[in-house]
């Protein structure tokens, strides 16, 4: 798609509004709270009226409002409030969602050329402008802020930070989605900053046991993704996908991070599996014969592989949270497969979890009690199978699976607006119920601790 120039003027306005965080290293959290409420309101009232309607978009005129212009300040506010003993953090975000996301716009719709594989509306150019503008925005702006000299931008501590952090939020600008990306990105990027500051890779790296964790992580999860591709489990890019995050997960949590995973996937096979035929003659089966591809992958994979990842970076008692953050986002995943497939093949009776109003299976975020029943029992075998191999004490095995219930049912509500409406599709779902039930299962440990 062509630029515009009201595109342009509203992207250029966009990444000079940044320069504002310039101003967190003089400002106390509240007075930088009390202009980001000014903000909104001047580009609620005022704007409009000075000629701002001309950076509105077509869908904002149909609206009546500009939602990503006063969605702006809105996350700004947010951030601020969240992360208001920290404010580089927010620098660090605020540089992603104004620099980061008004380059990746100009750039790929300027430069065009490839478009994403996820995502045909995203260009490749576009990717690679929010990585390297938006990581340098994110890495100035947070060192600014602590008063450091601007050369400690390229010291491995804010590199650490900033580079997943960049990485992450760039992927989360491009998925397709209809939700506005000056909600999703300061949303996905002040979680992300949080849990990253506070990682240390010299715990990993300086681990003599993550060379042999790395190779035999590697070698085991290739022969089941073979074993799994052989039959016809998974597919060519699903299998390559398995590969990368079961080693991701081996180098974090090791083996028994790993059997978890494992015992995922045979759990959900088995359930897609039974009564496959039963659910292709309703037409609502799992395409290519039940094999998952690299989507079905990483949306169910994705966030337990970051999260083993920082337990693998973090201090024993984090290290411990996060562990059972990761086996409650795996028990979600397969929780949410197995009521999903079971109830499918044999739900008596279909109903939305909002209304209760009877649904034919397969529509989405519809449950049954069959379904929810075989979810609590995949819930349960994923969270024993962590118990038992030592990821977490045998007491903590009934919270995974609780939380990973839970997590499912979240999906099951989110699904009944969020995917009708564009927010998310499919696999994004899966993917944010996954963290869903990963942040249950922290916030039932810590209100039982």
């Amino acid at each position: 798609m062509p630029l515009s120039s009201g595109e342009i003027g509203r992207k250029v306005v966009h990444m000079g509004v940044g320069a504002f965080a310039l101003l967190l290293r003089y400002l106390t959290w509240p007075e930088a709270a009390g202009l980001a409420v000014a903000a909104f309101l001047f580009n609620w009232q005022v704007l409009p009226r000075v000629g701002g309607r001309r950076f509105w978009r077509e869908a904002d005129h149909g609206a009546g409002y500009p939602i990503g212009i006063l969605l702006y300040p809105l996350s700004v506010l947010a951030l601020l409030l969240a992360l208001r003993e920290d404010k580089w953090m927010v620098a660090a975000v605020w540089g992603l969602l104004a620099v980061g996301d008004g380059m990746a716009s100009l750039v790929g719709q300027a430069v065009g050329g490839p478009p994403l594989p996820w995502n045909a509306r995203k260009r490749w150019a576009g990717l690679v402008a929010f990585v390297v503008f938006g990581g340098a925005a994110a890495a100035l702006l947070a060192v600014w802020t602590l008063a450091m000299p601007l050369r400690a931008a390229l010291s491995p501590w804010i590199l650490t930070v900033v580079v997943p952090l960049t990485l992450l939020c760039a992927a989360v600008e491009s998925v397709p989605t209809t939700l506005d990306d000056n909600l999703t990105v300061p949303l996905v990027g002040g979680i992300a900053v949080m849990l990253l500051s506070r990682a240390d890779p010299t715990i990993l790296f300086g681990d003599p046991g993550l060379p042999r964790r790395l190779a035999l992580g590697l070698a085991v999860n290739a022969a089941i993704a073979t074993v799994a591709w052989l039959a016809r489990s998974i597919d060519v890019a699903g299998a390559l996908s398995a590969v990368v995050i079961g080693t991701l997960i081996t180098a974090g949590l090791g083996l028994a991070g790993l059997a978890v995973m494992i015992v995922f996937f045979v759990v959900g096979t088995v359930a897609t599996r039974t009564g496959y035929g039963k659910k292709a003659e309703r037409g609502i089966a799992q395409d290519k014969g039940g094999a998952r591809g690299w989507r079905n992958a990483w949306a169910n994979g994705g966030v337990p592989a970051a999260l083993a990842l920082l337990a693998g970076l973090a201090a024993p008692d984090e290290r411990a949270l996060l562990a059972l953050a990761y086996a409650a986002a795996v028990a979600t995943a397969g929780a949410d497969t197995c009521s999903s497939e079971i109830g499918k093949a044999f739900g008596r009776r279909t109903f939305l979890i909002t209304t209760l109003r009877t649904v034919p299976p397969g529509t989405e975020g519809a449950i049954s009690l069959e379904g929810t029943a075989a979810g609590l029992l995949g819930g349960i075998v994923i969270g024993s199978v962590g118990a038992v191999c030592g990821l977490y004490g045998a007491s903590v095995a009934a919270l995974v699976a609780a939380a990973g219930l839970l997590g499912s049912l979240a999906e099951s509500v989110l699904g009944t607006v969020a995917e009708r409406r564009g927010w998310l599709d499919n696999d994004l779902l899966n993917a944010v119920n996954t963290a869903i039930g990963a942040a249950l299962a922290v916030l039932m440990a810590r209100a039982s601790a």
